[in-house]
C-alpha cells in the first residue's frame, strides 16, 4: 500500500511540475532565477522539464495502479533523481550553493530518492 501511495503523490506531483513547465517554461525558470536564452530555451524547458516529467508522471501513475509497473516505475525514479542528486551534489562543490529558493528542489529530489530506494527494499522479490 506504501509503495501505491508513494507512486501516487510523486506521479501528482510530477504532473504539476511537468504542466507548468509546458504551458510557461519561461516563467517557471524566471521563477528561480534562472535566465533562459536563444531561440530554443523555452523548447528545451519545455521538453526536458515538460515532457520528461509528465513522462515520468505516466509511469508514476501506471505503478500506482499496476504492480506489474511498480518495480519500473521505483528503478526510474532512483536513476531519474540519482542523476539529479549527484548533479547537485557536484554543484555545490564546483560552484556557488544555490539561492534557498531552489533549496526546495534539492529536498524534493533528495526525499523522491531515499522514498524509492525504501520503496525497492521493502517491495517483495520477484
Amino acid at each position: 500500500m506504501y509503495v501505491k501511495l508513494f507512486l501516487g503523490g510523486v506521479a501528482a506531483l510530477l504532473a504539476l511540475f511537468g504542466a507548468v513547465a509546458l504551458a510557461n517554461p519561461i516563467g517557471m525558470a524566471a521563477s528561480l532565477g534562472v535566465e533562459v536564452g536563444g531561440p530554443n530555451g523555452a523548447y528545451e524547458l519545455r521538453g526536458i522539464y515538460g515532457g520528461v516529467s509528465l513522462a515520468g508522471a505516466a509511469l508514476c501513475a501506471g505503478g500506482a495502479f499496476r504492480p506489474s509497473l511498480n518495480l519500473p516505475a521505483l528503478w526510474f525514479l532512483i536513476v531519474y533523481m540519482g542523476g539529479y542528486v549527484f548533479a547537485r551534489a557536484a554543484a555545490l562543490l564546483l560552484g556557488p550553493p544555490p539561492t534557498p529558493d531552489y533549496v526546495g528542489f534539492i529536498a524534493f529530489e533528495v526525499a523522491v530518492l531515499a522514498g524509492a530506494i525504501l520503496s525497492l527494499r521493502a517491495s517483495p522479490p520477484r
